[in-house]
Parts: structure tokens; sequence; C-alpha cells
């Protein structure tokens, strides 16, 4: 195992003896797990539509024999919570993972702006098979395959026997993905991380000691993550009647704003590119780069054209680490542009979430519970996740931010292969006892 994770002096609560790995082992069916994730993976699920999926999930788990219940702000958008054990004196520990799968707009128009024919036709966005001894699919890939994978654990647990002296809850969540409340789309349809997992801390009824956000993460291990701010910068100028006006021989002197963005897009590009390298942070827990694109452009309408512009909004998406707030990039935006002597702009950060990280100390109880089971199941050490891994948000940074350990790890994120998913779920299993206890 890898003791370079942990304090050298960190104790499990619980040791698991190969009586109890074996039992669970046992207990665990290739072919099941394997059908529930193809079956859940294949329910449609795209942010704002995960009704279906969430009913899945709870009929499962009552059909099992877990008590659940949901939580959610709106009726369509429930967070599903099952519990196993807790009668005893052990630790409680939560697995999360989200219902909601990235995929294009039920809205042709937003898609005509973003997606080429070929990538709209890409059948993985909806649809999951096994095809050569591996999955297909975004929805299995990301996130209903781990999901599958701490739910068929639990199963396990119950399987063979062992009680859980702490709690384990089992959460599936809305709105991981995305989108945000944005211009003209508002509304709780639109929200993403605000009525998922950060909903269910707050109202979902659970009291968990330590976290596990359910993702792929190639087999490693990191307890922080990446927030973001996206920037709505304006670029400010005059809109002319096009047969009237004399168009200058110089572009950046032209009044439509829109004429601006070369000299805009190449400074914030190079801001960019020394922003990531200067923030980038490393900690015990990871590595983690602040990563910068521009999203979107918004200018004019092609609706009532003739006369220009006076506005150009340029969206551009801040990676914010553990380490920073969005105060940091702001200042340094708004230097960037100030330099450029443009006839006007505002800066606005339409959204901001900051990352978080959990205390080496206070999470490496969990961290070695994951080695040990790691390197039982799969005779090979933990490591750090990728960089991308410990860069991107993802549901454990809403209990770090709670200060609750947590941690994200998981399965292949790519081509994940059914006998995957049946060693994620004996690690999961593994752990929850190791952390929880037993009865």
């Amino acid at each position: 195992m890898n003791t370079s994770l942990y304090p050298v002096e960190t104790q499990t609560p619980y040791v698991v003896n190969e009586q109890e790995k074996a039992a669970i082992k046992a207990a665990l069916n290739i072919e099941e797990i394997t059908e529930l994730a193809l079956t859940l993976g294949n329910i449609h699920s795209s942010s704002g539509e995960e009704a279906e999926a969430a009913g899945f999930v709870q009929n499962w788990l009552q059909a099992e024999g877990f008590k659940t219940r949901t939580a959610g702000a709106v009726p369509h958008r429930q967070n599903v919570i099952g519990e196993y054990g807790g009668k005893g004196s052990g630790a409680n520990l939560l697995f999360t993972a989200h219902l909601d799968t990235e995929s294009p707009s039920a809205d042709d128009d937003i898609n005509r702006h973003k997606y080429s024919p070929a990538t709209l036709a890409n059948p993985e966005w909806k649809q999951c098979w096994l095809e050569d001894g591996q999955f297909h699919g975004f929805p299995i890939s990301n996130d209903r395959g781990p999901m599958s994978c701490f739910l068929m654990a639990a199963k396990a647990l119950k399987t063979a026997g062992i009680e859980l002296a702490g709690k384990l809850y089992l959460t599936a969540c809305p709105g991981e993905i995305g989108p945000e409340p944005m211009e003209e789309w508002r509304g709780v349809d639109f929200m993403g991380k605000d009525i998922g997992a950060h909903y269910l801390f707050h109202h979902g009824g659970v009291v968990a000691d330590y976290t596990i956000a359910a993702e792929g993460c190639d087999w490693g291990v990191t307890w922080q993550g990446n927030g973001y701010a996206l920037f709505r910068i304006q670029l400010i100028g005059e809109g002319v009647f096009t047969p009237i006006y004399d168009a200058p021989e110089n572009p950046l002197e032209h009044p439509n704003p829109i004429y601006q963005l070369g000299p805009v897009i190449d400074a914030l590009h190079r801001w960019g590119r020394a922003y990531e390298k200067e923030n980038t942070y490393q900690t015990a827990g990871g590595t983690s780069m602040p990563k910068v694109q521009i999203d979107s452009i918004k200018a004019g309408s092609p609706l009532t054209f003739g006369a220009g512009t006076d506005v150009c909004s340029l969206y551009l998406e801040v990676g914010l680490t553990a380490h920073q707030t969005a105060t940091q990039a702001y200042h340094q935006i708004k230097q960037v542009l100030m330099d450029l002597n443009l006839s006007g702009y505002d800066i606005e950060p339409v959204v901001v979430r900051h990352g978080f990280e959990a205390d080496q100390n206070a999470v490496a109880p969990l961290v070695k519970s994951l080695c040990h089971a790691t390197q039982s199941v799969r005779g090979q050490p933990v490591q750090l996740a990728h960089p991308g891994y410990s860069s991107m948000w993802r549901d454990h940074n809403v209990f770090n931010m709670q200060r609750i350990p947590a941690i994200t790890t998981g399965m292949p994120r790519w081509r994940p292969r059914p006998q995957d998913l049946v060693d994620s779920a004996l690690i999961y299993a593994l752990t929850a006892l190791s952390i929880c206890g037993r009865l």
C-alpha cells in the first residue's frame, strides 16, 4: 500500500479480516453489476431530467431492503438517500454519485451553435452497451457506473450478513454536471450544483464523518478539487447603421466592439497560460491546475442586423484551486483589459464556486482504509489521481467545504470492463467496513 498518502501513525477504525473479505467477494456477481450499470446507464438523465433515474435508484434500494427517502428542491429533481447499518458506535460514511450525465441540450437552437453534426450523432451521449468486453456510453463513465459500484457494495455487505456499526449512506444526486443559471436561461431547471449534493448536505438528513465521491479516477485518489469562476467580459462600443458608415483601415478603430475581439482574445490567452502555471497547487492530496478557456461569445442579433452592436460579451472560464479566490482572477483580468485601452468594458463574475481540500490528518483514516482495500483487491498500491481529476469540480468539494473529510476515487474513467466494476464494488465495500466497523 502507498503509505506516503497518509501519516504513518494513522489508524483505521476497523481492521477487515480475510474471512470478511471472502464473504463480501462471494456476494458480488459480475452479471448482476453489469446488468445494473447498463440498465441505469440507459435511462435518459441529462441535467434537469433526472427524475426517472432517481426513481429507479430508489426502487432498487427499496427492493434490496434498504431504508430510503428523498430530498429535493423541486419534485422532479430529487436526491435519493439510502441507508444501511448505524446501530452501533462506528463512524458514518457517505457515498455520493451524480445522476446527470453531460449531453447536448434538448433545445436545437442551443445545439446548433455548440456542436457539430458529427458530435450530435454520437450514440454514447445517451446509450450504454457492452462491446469487446468494455462498456461504452458516457452515462456509465460519468457517473452511473461508479454509482452502481457502491450500490452493489452495500448489497454485498448485506448479503454477506455483515451489519455495520456506523451508518452507510448511499446517495444519488441531480445536477452535478451543471449547467448554471445564465442570461435568459434562468430558474431551477438550469441549476446544477446547488440542488444536488449541496442541497443534500443541508436538507437530506445525513450526518457523515467521511465522504467518498464515487467517480472514475483510474483507481487513483485525491482529496482536493478545483472550483471555477465564469467571467462575463462585456466589450462596449457603438452600433452604427451599415449603409452610412465608412469602415476605418484599422479594425481596432471600428466602433463595433466585435472588432476588438482579436487583441482581447490574444491578451486573455497569454494571461491564461501564465495564470495556469503560476497557480498550480501541489499538496499531499494531489496536483491541481487552474485551467482557463473562453467558453462562449455573444454579440448583437442576427435577427435585427444592419447596425452592428453596442455590446460584445465574452465568457471566460477560470479554474480556482483550493488555495484561491475569484478576486485574484478578477483583478488580473481587469488589468489585462486596462492595458488594451479599449473603448469600454465591464467584468462580472456570473458564476463563482471556490475549490476545497480536506485536511490531510482528518482524511487520513479514510485514505488508509481505501489503500488497504485497493491493495487487497488489486494487488497494487493506490496512487494520487491524475491532476485532471484534482483540477475539476467533483462533489467531494461540497463535503470538504463543510469540513467533512472527503475523497474522490473509483474505477477507470474510459472504457471500463465488467471486472473493473466488480473490483471497484469490492474496494468500496471493504473501505466502508473499515470505516464504519462491524456491529
